[in-house]
């Protein structure tokens, strides 16, 4: 994971057909995600959106072993 995406984790990603997802935006803080998302609902009522926290974990155990 590259440093942006750390400083970032929150991640608001379209929900596609046959169980894929396409990354929209990220962002630091989960409110500014939820007020993004509530706009993308009201731009695509059609879309199908979601909100998800993308903390890589495995780097801080490595870091701790």
């Amino acid at each position: 994971m590259d440093y942006q995406a750390r400083l970032n984790p929150w991640v608001i990603s379209k929900l596609l057909p046959n169980l894929k997802e396409l990354a929209v935006i990220r962002f630091r803080r989960r409110n500014d995600a939820e007020a993004y998302l509530r706009v993308l609902k009201e731009m695509q009522p059609q879309g199908k959106f979601a909100i998800s926290f993308d903390g890589d974990t495995r780097e801080y155990a490595t870091q701790s072993e």
